[in-house]
């Protein structure tokens, strides 16, 4: 009974699932579980069969003893450092006063775009 606690342990953890578009379907896998993935005809049914297979990856890592990771609980701040060259610095400035915005809120624009 102690896996069956373990499963529904890591099985309500906030993994993060990824779908993306291929030439035949869809690809799903779990970012932080090598291996946990899974091809499908429909958004829906990579997420339902991503589900199983998760299921199956978590059984079989926990009935032969191998490490399950977690997912990283990180928060983040919003800030980072950027070093550009000062010609583009100097644009981005140029271009920012003309918008009449801040460099900051230009900058923030142009990532979001």
């Amino acid at each position: 009974m102690k896996n069956q606690k373990d499963l529904d342990y890591y099985l309500s953890m906030p993994y993060t699932f990824q779908v993306r578009k291929t030439v035949s379907g869809y690809w799903a896998n779990i970012k932080e579980i090598d291996g946990c993935h899974t091809p499908a005809d429909s958004i829906e049914e990579a997420y339902r069969d991503l589900e199983k297979v998760l299921q199956m990856t978590i059984e079989t890592k926990l009935e032969f003893g191998y490490p399950i990771p977690e997912p990283v609980d990180q928060d983040y701040s919003g800030k980072f450092n950027v070093r550009v060259p000062k010609s583009l610095h100097k644009q981005l400035a140029l271009d920012a006063e003309a918008e009449g915005v801040s460099l900051n809120q230009y900058v923030v624009y142009k990532l979001s775009r």
